[in-house]
């Protein structure tokens, strides 16, 4: 068993912003089926989950009709999956951590609610794939976070020790999958999430990953 530090990501909101593109998506379909759109701010507070979460949050009760309701989440990923990288950046400072993490040979892994084929297809095109080892989206498992089989089942996969593995992430979601799992949990700031960082217990809260180098050090 290695004894490497591990790290594991949640995706949206943490290490990059899809905001816009997860923005542009919905918007898309709520034109199309003649709905409400969205602001920003409230496409951060219904991101986290999922599609078809984000999707149900955004219906709340002005659509019953449950094939509607698939129909409208069809669309949304049809969409984003054509559009997924359009406006989505990395978080300031990620390349730069990321580089410096695999010449300290920190195992790296993603473990998001998005579909796994989309995750995959984001990481590619922003050319951030080569850094991971390992993605987990919300169909790689039978479960997911906030389930510790989550993270615990990649840290399994990858030969990692629990006592050696730190999760990033920026919701509640994430925060409870880390507590769930016994892990450290470090919160990035301005997430994709309706809850202030005082409401969402953490070891550590970031604003980007400038410098976060001299966090992790702590856990080497």
């Amino acid at each position: 068993m290695t004894q490497n530090l591990t790290i594991l990501f949640d995706l949206d909101g943490t290490i990059i912003n899809t905001a816009p593109d997860l923005m542009a998506a919905h918007n898309h379909v709520m034109r199309k089926f003649g709905y409400e759109e969205k602001k920003m701010a409230d496409i951060k507070s219904l991101a986290g989950k999922g599609a078809w979460v984000m999707m149900q949050r955004s219906f709340k009760e002005k659509i019953n009709d449950e094939n509607l309701k698939k129909n409208m989440t069809k669309e949304f990923i049809d969409y984003y999956s054509k559009n997924i990288d359009k406006n989505s950046k990395p978080i300031k400072g990620l390349i730069e951590f990321l580089k410096w993490a695999k010449s300290k040979k920190i195992v790296m892994a993603i473990c998001t609610n998005k579909q796994e084929r989309l995750a995959n297809d984001l990481l590619i095109k922003l050319d951030l794939m080569k850094y991971f080892d390992f993605v987990a989206g919300s169909d790689t498992f039978e479960f997911n976070k906030p389930d510790a089989r989550h993270l615990t089942n990649v840290v399994e996969i990858l030969e990692g020790n629990l006592k050696k593995t730190i999760m990033v992430g920026d919701s509640e979601v994430d925060e409870m999958a880390a507590i769930n799992a016994k892990l450290p949990f470090i919160l990035i700031e301005e997430g994709y999430t309706g809850k202030t960082p005082k409401e969402i217990k953490h070891d550590y809260l970031i604003k980007d990953f400038v410098n976060f180098d001299k966090i992790i050090n702590n856990y080497l």
